[in-house]
């Protein structure tokens, strides 16, 4: 796993730098924002993600650990892949990012190219507790519903969330029942049950495969 790359700026564009590192030069994918700091000529030092596929093997890079755990995070989340997520880095702050998805808004994922508003839905669904707050912590974080939440308000929080995604309010209502009895069954009584993105997704792998929509 290569986590970080440090050397010479060779070429540069809005999507991609190419990084000398004793000889040998490594193409890596970036944001605008960051292809608008660096200078052909210059060191520089970028985190990475190398991302394994089949067919290719593509290095992506970022300003700051905050990046890279927000690349981590995007990349998570069911139907987001390392150019959307990317995309959203070059759309947004990571504290722009964790603001909106604290907050419940989706508006900002959906202007993002490639995410369409089911997908951005589910980005603000399934992260939400999963990453601090813009004010509360310098790296995205995963958490657990507070000690207090209620069986029932976490019941109503994953059907609100599978009928924003599409679902039958019949069926999210039984999944959403189903899932949290299966959650305090495992965690025990007067424990914090797991967070909203956890139960979601285990709801979706109940649920199977989109054509059970209507």
């Amino acid at each position: 796993m290569i986590a970080s790359i440090h050397g010479t700026v060779i070429a540069v564009s809005s999507s991609r730098a190419v990084i000398d590192v004793q000889g040998v030069g490594y193409a890596v994918a970036i944001a605008p924002r960051i292809a608008q700091s660096l200078r052909v000529g210059e060191q520089t030092r970028l985190h990475t993600a190398l991302i394994v596929r089949e067919d290719d093997m593509s290095l992506y890079g970022f300003a700051d650990e905050l990046e890279l755990g927000l690349f981590d995070l995007l990349r998570s989340v069911s139907g987001v892949g390392p150019k959307s997520a990317l995309g959203v880095l070059g759309a947004m702050t990571p504290d722009e990012a964790a603001r909106a998805i604290t907050d419940g808004d989706d508006a900002p994922f959906r202007r993002v190219s490639g995410i369409g508003p089911k997908t951005a839905k589910l980005i603000v669904v399934s992260l939400s507790g999963r990453i601090a707050p813009p004010s509360a912590a310098a790296q995205p974080s995963v958490t657990t519903a507070p000690a207090n939440d209620s069986d029932g308000a976490a019941r109503t929080a994953l059907a609100a969330a599978l009928t924003g995604l599409g679902w039958p309010e019949r069926t999210a209502v039984a999944t959403a029942t189903a899932v949290v009895e299966s959650a305090r069954a495992d965690v025990g009584d007067g424990a914090p049950l797991p967070g909203l993105s956890a139960l979601l997704r285990t709801a979706l792998a109940e649920l199977g495969p989109a054509g059970g929509r209507s």
